[in-house]
């Protein structure tokens, strides 16, 4: 593996990463503004007619959590299993 192979893998890796940075970030301020909504105009003055935002937040929240997982979680499975293969073809 070159340099310039190895730099662009780390480019598109950090890309990724500030890619669910952004989408957690907007996750958080909508999520904010619907629940703030939703309390101003419905809970405040008693007339609870459910916690509609839930849906929208364990929804969106099932989205976030699968973009963390693919960004986080998948870069260490790959690099243990190119770890691996590495160890194995050095060995033959």
């Amino acid at each position: 593996m070159n340099i310039e192979k190895s730099d662009e893998k780390l480019y598109e890796e950090a890309e990724a990463r500030v890619g669910f940075k952004r989408h957690l970030t907007i996750y958080l301020i909508i999520n904010l503004a619907i629940w703030a909504f939703w309390y101003f105009t419905r809970a405040m003055h008693g007339h609870y007619d459910g916690y509609w935002p839930v849906y929208t937040t364990l929804g969106w929240g099932i989205g976030v959590v699968s973009h963390f997982i693919g960004i986080y979680r998948n870069q260490d499975a790959v690099e243990r299993e190119f770890q691996k293969l590495k160890e194995r073809r050095s060995r033959h």
